[in-house]
């Protein structure tokens, strides 16, 4: 995959903050060298969060986010701050931009203190440069109209983003050279029309990059596909939905997991989510689920969030429980009326968001667990799906 081919969620996020008016879209045409956002000096102009996937050297890949205000007024205003503390929750970097001729505010000292609270990296920038001749020599000074201190503003910035690369894969540190992995992926009616879902394609290309072998196969074709293969693969990994079925087709002795599971443990915390699943079994009538998922697509007869992981949560129960359904970038931020939360696996998701979602879950002691970890357990199969993850396994 080449960098302009990188997916969302395995970008740098770097969002801007700041007050209205202080250059904020105007500095990130500088940073970009596009004409990105709107600029005007009409307070406000920024309405919502403004998005652009690009290459950014040296940093690379990244998602340059421009927020609206965080000093925005009334209940349309309210509603912009809203948005724009909701882009903290994928943010990588911060670039908190100050309007040099005004300083540094109650605002920005609260800004500041929230997201250090989050532990998000963040810069602090003086727009406006070339119109104050008041400098501290501890501070970035820069100006979006002239250009001055751009330069030195991307050179910091990509400091900090490289302390946030990823450096975590989601298969290849199971493998070694040469190893086969089979990896089971139904063709139905919720499969996107002549492709691979997006973990698939990911998990191929991690297993291609650790200089393995890749046998991709159907359910029906499963048994098949493992009495051809001249000695038994590495590992087979599944999607989700078929975990029971290939749970009895596959040997005890090849280790057994899937798609969902590994990234679980690749964007968020499988420790977390295992432990989430023993909530499962002690619903009551009358609970009420959140079912979460990190994209927006069509839904269909057969879908799995919707449909299908409500059902089984019943079934497996054998609780009326009431169901609550969220998607994209829709999250709760009070969880507290929830006795579990239910999540998709997060693909479309960094992983800033998919741990900010973790963590809003836990501290409001709510049990998390993800579609994979859940539907394990109640095919009572999660030891076998974890033995891969001997940190993982012991807790069981």
């Amino acid at each position: 995959m080449s960098l302009n081919e990188t997916v969302s969620a395995e970008r740098v996020h770097i969002a801007f903050f700041g007050k209205r008016n202080a250059g904020k879209s105007s500095l990130v045409n500088a940073f970009t060298g596009q004409n990105l956002a709107v600029v005007s000096d009409v307070k406000g102009t920024t309405t919502d969060p403004v998005k652009k996937a690009m290459e950014l050297l040296p940093i690379g890949p990244v998602m340059i986010i421009d927020t609206p205000g965080f000093d925005d007024e009334g209940e349309l205003g309210a509603l912009r701050v809203k948005k724009t503390r909701e882009v903290l929750a994928k943010t990588d970097v911060a670039v908190l931009v100050v309007d040099a001729t005004v300083g540094i505010g109650a605002e920005e000292e609260s800004f500041i203190a929230l997201v250090k609270e989050k532990g998000i990296p963040y810069i602090t920038v003086f727009n406006k440069s070339d119109l104050t001749d008041t400098c501290t020599a501890d501070a970035l000074y820069v100006s979006a109209l002239s250009g001055d201190g751009v330069k030195e503003l991307k050179e910091k910035v990509g400091t900090l983003a490289k302390t946030k690369e990823n450096s975590k894969r989601i298969i290849a540190d199971l493998i070694s050279e040469n190893d086969v992995v089979v990896l089971v992926t139904p063709i139905d009616e919720s499969a996107p029309k002549g492709r691979l879902i997006l973990p698939q394609q990911q998990t191929i290309r991690d297993i291609l990059d650790a200089h393995c072998i890749t046998v991709v196969t159907q359910v029906e074709q499963l048994a098949a596909t493992l009495f051809a293969l001249k000695a038994p693969p590495k590992m087979v990994v599944t999607d989700s939905q078929a975990f029971g079925k290939v749970a009895k087709i596959v040997p005890e002795s090849i280790p057994l997991t899937s798609f969902s599971i590994l990234f679980a443990r690749y964007k968020g915390d499988l420790v977390t989510q295992v432990n989430g699943a023993a909530a499962l079994a002690s619903l009551r009538d009358g609970d009420k689920i959140l079912i979460s998922e990190g994209c927006t697509h069509h839904r269909q007869c057969g879908d799995i969030g919707t449909v299908k992981m409500p059902a089984w949560i019943e079934k497996f129960s054998g609780a009326k429980v009431e169901f609550d359904f969220t998607s994209g970038g829709e999250f709760p931020d009070d969880l507290s009326q929830y006795k579990l939360v239910v999540h998709c696996g997060g693909c479309m998701l960094n992983e800033a968001e998919m741990k900010h979602r973790i963590r809003t879950a836990t501290e409001k002691e709510i049990p998390i667990v993800n579609y994979g970890v859940a539907i394990a357990h109640m095919n009572g199969i999660l030891r076998r799906s974890l033995e891969l993850f001997p940190d993982v396994y012991k807790i069981l």
